[in-house]
């Protein structure tokens, strides 16, 4: 049997995480570092991509620069600088997203269009693109692995007036089930995260201060916000040795968000 440290490492793993600058994508990128990969991150920000590099550097190999998948062409040029980077990849990382919030009254297409073009097709796309090399560096032994980041709110009935961010993201989740069947065979592994609230720059509107963030809390069956290391654990399960049989899972790291009960029907009477 492996020792609890070797089945969480990455080493010698070459990965990329995009929206790797900020967030939850830095969580990630940070926690592969931490564990002997060698990490490219990417986002639309190539200046604040850049930094974010120079700072986790100090952690191992990273590099940063600029990368989009809200089109067709920012994915080619993202596939592009990744093979000009690494002829080798084990580990993708598909974080980058983006959120748009209304009240169903004025909901707009264009929101639509924005959130499931990067959401869905943005990831979908690179995740094509970049397959080939996933599935070379990838054998029984040991699989190559993509992690894409869905959301609690993928599996939640209430949008929170975030219509098409709560639809993209039950899309990825049933995009990776989809996935994970196609690519088993190819011995490349497909599972999502689906995180509850967690303290970053996409949910500052809402938990961003003191009294937002106890409120937040108060909504999570366990009592608090995800921390770093909650998201930190489950990508090094899902990447490292350890999570080498696991594939299609929609890990919940939520503190039981996704399983909480509805109300009564009746009134808490038996």
């Amino acid at each position: 049997m492996l020792t609890p440290s070797a089945l969480f490492s990455v080493q010698g793993r070459t990965a990329l995480v995009t929206g790797g600058a900020t967030g939850l994508g830095r969580i990630c990128a940070e926690a592969l570092l931490g564990a002997g990969a060698r990490v490219l991150i990417a986002s639309r920000k190539a200046e604040a991509c850049e930094q974010a590099a120079h700072e986790l550097s100090a952690l191992g190999p990273c590099e940063g620069f600029g990368g989009t998948v809200a089109n067709e062409a920012g994915v080619a040029a993202l596939v592009a600088e990744t093979r000009r980077r690494t002829d080798v990849l084990h580990i993708l990382v598909n974080n980058a997203g983006l959120t748009w919030g209304e009240p169903f009254e004025t909901y707009p297409w264009k929101a639509w269009e924005r959130v499931m073009g990067v959401n869905v097709a943005g990831l979908f796309s690179l995740t094509r693109d970049l397959a080939p090399a996933l599935f070379a560096s990838a054998n029984a032994e040991r699989p190559s692995t993509i992690v894409n980041l869905g959301s609690v709110m993928g599996t939640a009935t209430h949008a929170e007036n975030a219509y098409a961010y709560s639809a993209s993201k039950a899309a990825v989740h049933h995009l990776t089930r989809i996935l994970a069947q196609e690519f088993a065979g190819r011995q490349v592994t497909v599972n999502a995260i689906a995180p509850g609230p967690f303290p970053t720059n996409m949910t500052r509107f809402a938990i961003g201060d003191e009294a937002g963030a106890a409120r937040g809390a108060k909504t999570v069956p366990m009592g608090r916000l995800g921390r770093e290391d909650d998201i930190a654990g489950a990508i090094l399960f899902l990447t490292g040795r350890g999570g080498a049989y696991t594939t299609g899972a929609i890990l919940p790291v939520d503190g039981g968000l996704g399983v909480a009960p509805p109300p009564s029907m009746f009134g808490g009477h038996e």
